[in-house]
């Protein structure tokens, strides 16, 4: 007799710096996004795929990380928003991130879709783990008459706590499906893309200020063979005066991008890495709806 399956798509939304991507990570045991302590670090709707097996039934949980909800200052952060409001549309689930003593969104039209929606609202109240419980009790009371439509569950992404919790009730509200992905894949998104945020998020931890939000990464070359993967990458800029502070004095600051990436890289594909970075100007890109669609934003 052939087993039940159970699949759904599990959207994660919240503002900047909450802690999606460590909360998708967590869920699928698997670091796949990039997490830094900056801001909008994500960029890109990216799915990540858990299959897995209860006493029950077999099932395919699709979470899918956003871009954190704002209000858009540039053409890249319109393209940004525009991925999380998809991400209110297909929804079996909705995960809304909060991290204990911020406001609601800032957006009130997220908010009030996600207070109208007839889909169910999981509210994380994340961070608990830098608070007391009385700051806890506080904030649930908040939350409780700003969402009267949600279950309130108090977790910490980064210790995990409360985390099996929150897996037990996604699959109890997952509906019976077949699923959407195969049983081996871990993401819609190919392995040049995972590449580019790898690299992206060297870019965030090793420079300051504007610089990392003014490079985009497109991969000119990925080849792999048996025992080796060969990239060549190259790290886009606005101005010509962000190029000298990405190379750095001798090319020292990129190549600790080169040697942070090429780690990490190792790690994920489990395969030693050739990288090789170039770094060009592209002006003022991030206002330039053609080039945002080259860089796949569009």
């Amino acid at each position: 007799m052939e087993r039940a399956h159970k699949s759904g798509f599990v959207n994660i939304i919240g503002h900047p710096n909450v802690g999606k991507s460590t909360l998708t990570n967590a869920l699928l045991g698997e670091r796949l996004n990039i997490i830094t302590p900056k801001a909008q670090t994500t960029r890109h709707r990216i799915f990540g795929i858990l299959n897995g097996e209860s006493q029950d039934f077999d099932y395919q949980l699709v979470f899918s990380d956003t871009p954190g909800v704002l209000e858009p200052a540039y053409a890249l952060q319109d393209s940004m928003l525009s991925a999380v409001k998809s991400a209110l549309e297909d929804a079996d689930v909705f995960l809304y991130v909060v991290e204990l003593g911020e406001g609601s969104l800032k957006n009130e039209s997220f908010l009030k879709a996600l207070q109208d929606t007839d889909k169910p609202v999981i509210l994380l109240l994340n961070k608990v783990d830098l608070h007391d419980q009385e700051k806890l009790e506080k904030e649930t009371d908040l939350w409780i008459d700003r969402m009267p439509n949600a279950e309130i569950i108090p977790i910490s992404a980064l210790t995990k706590f409360n985390l099996d919790y929150v897996m037990k009730r996604l699959l109890d509200l997952t509906p019976v499906c077949k699923p959407y992905f195969g049983k081996e894949q871990l993401t819609d998104r190919s392995e040049r893309f995972v590449t580019s945020e790898i690299i992206r998020e060297q870019v965030l931890m090793n420079y300051n200020k504007e610089i990392p939000y003014s490079v985009e990464v497109g991969i000119d070359t990925f080849v792999e063979d048996d025992d080796i993967i060969r990239i060549r990458a190259i790290l886009f800029v606005s101005r010509e005066s962000q190029k000298g502070i990405i190379i750095g004095h001798k090319g020292a600051a990129l190549k600790r991008v080169g040697i942070g990436s090429r780690k990490r890289m190792q790690n994920f594909f489990k395969k030693h890495v050739h990288l090789e970075l170039f770094v060009k100007v592209q002006a003022d890109w991030r206002n330039d709806r053609n080039k945002l669609k080259r860089f796949g934003y569009e």
